[in-house]
């Protein structure tokens, strides 16, 4: 396996990196936060048990990973809610999203022995740094701190799933497959939770929000597997890394269809991210 990106695979990382901003941002435009992401879990659920008659068993070797990544999906999905509850999609989906490629990065090379080229680790250290800086704008203006507690406890989520997944995908023997057997397995205790608090009613507010369960199913199982395909290609620090390059579609999303204020200093830090992700390319 080589230790950088092509240009080709690189496109397309970058256009699954799109189709995750784009179900966030319908996530945090929706009233219901924690609603709107069961819809987009249960679009990509459904879309899972369509595909998956047609596709191979993931090989016994994954199931372990996707156990895991299953477990870990769950809290994944709550802190996504709780986070778009209190701040911005442009603070929040860069928070969230950007602080993960380092320790991912570390953990790759020093537990699983991946080897990252001088210009990827470069790139994963600009991509954190501007991280940093976003989060320490956020600090310095005395909003809710919240939103930093909760983002960056789901970075560390991030950094798990991917790892998982990464190594899932891998041993699976066929990327899909691992993919939907995810999307069809992880959406369970999130249903059984809300079916709990809502009753009777959670079924008529699903079938109200049909059209957002389908666009951002359809955004969600498309993105991810790009990325786990991506990964069997090439280093899992690079893919994450080059992923997280959403958050500037982040950015863009919330300030275009959100109608949120771009501050200065998150278009200087988000600028520092694409740095990196541009380094990580040419490394």
């Amino acid at each position: 396996m080589a230790d950088a990106i092509s240009a080709p695979l690189a496109g397309l990382v970058l256009g699954g990196a799109f189709l995750h901003a784009s179900w966030n941002a319908l996530i945090k435009g929706g009233q219901d936060k924690l609603l709107d992401t069961l819809l987009v879990a249960l679009g990509g659920a459904l879309i899972g048990l369509v595909c998956l008659p047609f596709l191979p068993l993931p090989a016994s070797a994954a199931w372990p990973w996707l156990a895991g990544s299953v477990s870990v999906h769950c809290l994944y999905y709550y802190l996504v809610a709780q986070s778009y509850r209190h701040g911005d999609m442009s603070l929040v989906y860069p928070l969230m999203r950007g602080s993960a490629p380092m320790v991912t990065a570390l953990l790759s090379v020093l537990v699983f022995g991946e080897q990252v080229s001088p210009g990827g680790q470069l790139g994963v250290g600009l991509l954190s740094f501007g991280i940093l800086l976003l989060a320490g704008g956020h600090w310095r203006s005395g909003a809710d701190r919240r939103v930093l507690w909760f983002g960056c406890g789901n970075a560390l989520v991030i950094v798990a799933y991917t790892l998982f997944d990464g190594h899932g995908a891998r041993a699976s023997g066929h990327a899909l497959s691992y993919t939907l057997w995810l999307f069809a397995l992880d959406v369970l205790p999130l249903l059984l939770w809300l079916g709990w608090q809502r009753g009777s009613q959670l079924w008529s507010v699903v079938w109200a929000g049909r059209r957002r369960l389908a666009v951002g199913g359809a955004c969600s199982v498309g993105s991810y597997a790009i990325a786990l395909w991506a990964m069997t290609q090439a280093p899992i620090a690079l893919v994450a890394a080059l992923r997280e390059t959403s958050v500037i579609f982040g950015l863009l999303l919330g300030a275009v269809l959100l109608r949120e204020r771009v501050t200065l200093w998150r278009g200087l830090a988000t600028a520092v991210v694409c740095l990196g992700a541009l380094t990580i390319r040419l490394g």
